[in-house]
């Protein structure tokens, strides 16, 4: 267990204290202990003398830790989970809505879940509760709206995994030919309604019954011949729409499911120049009298005389009109040598330099950065100009002691939202890279934000600007700011975009990026903000977005090899 996963779990187990309305007292020491886990530059099972080595830890919060790291699980939070109405913790997700107010509402008019909630609220009870009143209701209320009016759609890195999932199941399945993922999910859509497989067998009605008995199905909604519909709970509840085709249909079946519908229409429009049809079944030659089918789906865009188009390009955003020499080259991960951005238990991470380097250089890395967060982000444990310079140490010594990778020593800087940067020049020039983002301020207007990035911009020892729009996909929108004026600047200052690959940001959006290469010619660099080793992994969905935003190699720097991203970084101060 990382110092992360253990700071998890004591809050957790303080959140449904507080819920259960537990002594005050009692619930601090088990914050304070989460904060002290989690600020941690050791990991806790190189302490010497154990969890109560931290500041803040005693005898009973350092069992409670021991306890995670032998266990995995804390027995006290178990219990908790199990007493507690299983609504209850649910309503914490509600904006402005805490676990001591929780508590209140559990205690005084009984509520257990979202429903009841919303009848008390409706009918002014929660009005009359010390400490609410009219205006906090209204908060509530609207907290609740706001939750519901989120689009039910779920990030790709949760549709992914049930997606290759059930395609090695059934593959597995005796009366299986062949599966694909189709729909949104394969062109990489940064979030999917539902799961879209398409099933090449002889026997449709054996392989619909095996599918509607698995265990994982929750519901089923549609058993027909040709397409089964189920709700699978995988982690997520979502629904999955199985197409059972016959195997010489499967490549145009799963041509026509990816899509995207407008995609599809000038398919259809291009067979029209021929005298052919385009359906889900295949090409159909009406004047032959004669159906066209398919081995690879490269082959239809031959029988069309059309370039081939990889599933992120389907959009309809200019793919069909060009030439195939001036499609993109195609973006693969092995093309990226390093991660310019992540961070270690220096800050918000769970792992030390040495294990984030040793990790990419498990990856076939030629290099990373090391950019923990600055000294105005506190909650994230953000670095003073002493433990920069502490953390360089470091850093210099896990370079003499590996070989093959490259550690270089930078920092993610807060832009405050006066607009000025976190350190001084002086220090900045001391650093191998600089990343400049935003982490507050987030409703500042069009014109303060913009200018508050433009001076990061315009700063010469600012590399790189990271996650430009400030987005959580289906959680916060982005701040309002003109990119514009951003893309502008940045191509003037040769200033790096970020392309972060968290599944949560993905941000800059695809949509922005053509913008930003085709209208702007910038550069970019598709970096993962790991805070584990294992969220390297986070690279693949970078590369998607980056495909989807018709990005090549040569538009981002961390395809580079170091001497020529050094050149390129030193461009940057001297521009």
């Amino acid at each position: 267990m990382n110092n992360k996963q253990v700071s998890s779990q004591l809050n957790q187990l303080a959140d449904l204290m507080e819920l259960k309305g537990e002594n005050p007292f009692k619930v601090n020491a088990y914050r304070k202990a989460a904060r002290a886990v989690e600020n941690s530059r050791q990991a806790l099972d190189e302490l010497e003398k154990g969890p109560e080595e931290l500041p803040g830890v005693g005898k009973g919060t350092a069992a409670a830790i021991q306890e995670i790291m032998n266990t995995g699980t804390l027995e006290a939070l178990q219990n908790l989970l199990e007493e507690l109405p299983t609504g209850l913790p649910e309503l914490m997700k509600i904006p402005g809505l805490g676990p001591k107010s929780i508590h209140v509402l559990y205690r005084d008019l009984g509520v257990k879940n979202m429903e009841e909630l919303e009848n008390v609220l409706t009918e002014g009870e929660v009005r009359k509760l010390p400490g609410f009143g009219e205006k906090k209701e209204k908060k509530i209320l609207e907290g609740i709206l706001r939750m519901k009016e989120r689009p039910a759609r779920f990030l790709l890195i949760h549709a992914l995994p049930v997606a290759e999932t059930l395609e090695k199941r059934l593959m597995e399945h005796p009366d299986v030919q062949r599966v694909k993922p189709a729909g949104s999910l394969r062109r990489m859509k940064e979030t999917v309604k539902d799961i879209d497989l398409v099933v090449a067998t002889e026997r449709p009605t054996a392989v619909g019954e095996w599918i509607v008995s698995m265990p994982e199905v929750k519901e089923v909604i549609n058993h027909g011949e040709t397409k089964v519909s189920v709700v699978v709970g995988m982690g997520i509840d979502i629904q999955v729409d199985f197409r059972l085709v016959e195997p010489r249909h499967f490549i145009t079946a799963l041509l026509h499911f990816t899509g995207s519908t407008e995609h599809n229409v000038r398919i259809r429009q291009r067979a029209k120049e021929f005298g052919w049809k385009v359906n889900e079944y295949g090409i159909v030659d009406s004047e032959n009298e004669r159906e066209l089918t398919f081995t690879e789906e490269k082959e239809v865009y031959q029988q069309l005389q059309c370039p081939f188009v990889i599933p992120e390009l389907r959009e309809d955003r200019g793919e069909m009109d060009v030439p195939g020499e001036r499609l993109p080259q195609v973006l693969q991960e092995g093309d990226i040598r390093g991660d310019l951005h992540m961070h270690t238990r220096w800050s918000d991470g769970s792992a030390s330099v040495k294990e984030m380097a040793l990790a990419a250089q498990k990856r076939g890395y030629e290099y990373i950065a090391i950019t923990d967060h600055s000294k105005s982000l506190k909650v994230a444990g953000g670095l003073k100009e002493d433990d920069l310079k502490r953390q360089r140490e470091e850093i210099d010594a896990v370079n003499e002691e590996l070989d093959g990778i490259t550690v270089l020593a930078g920092i993610e800087m807060d832009i405050l939202p006066d607009g000025r940067l976190d350190f001084s020049d002086q220090v900045l020039s001391e650093l191998d890279l600089v990343i400049a983002s935003v982490h507050s301020s987030f409703r500042q207007s069009r014109d303060r934000m913009t200018r508050r990035i433009l001076n990061a911009i315009e700063n010469p020892f600012v590399h790189i600007i990271a996650h430009p729009t400030g987005r959580l996909i289906n959680r916060r929108d982005p701040y309002e700011v003109d990119l514009d004026r951003i893309f502008e600047a940045a191509a003037e200052t040769k200033t790096i975009l970020e392309l972060n690959a968290n599944p949560n940001r993905l941000d800059l959006s695809d949509v922005n990026l053509k913008k930003a290469k085709e209208a702007y010619g910038i550069h970019f660099s598709i970096n993962t903000d790991a805070h584990a080793p294992e969220m390297f992994s986070f690279i693949r969905l970078g590369i998607s977005t980056a495909r989807r935003g018709w990005l090549e190699p040569e538009d981002v720097v961390n395809t580079y090899s170091l001497e020529a991203l050094r050149k390129r970084l030193k461009a940057i101060r001297n521009a």
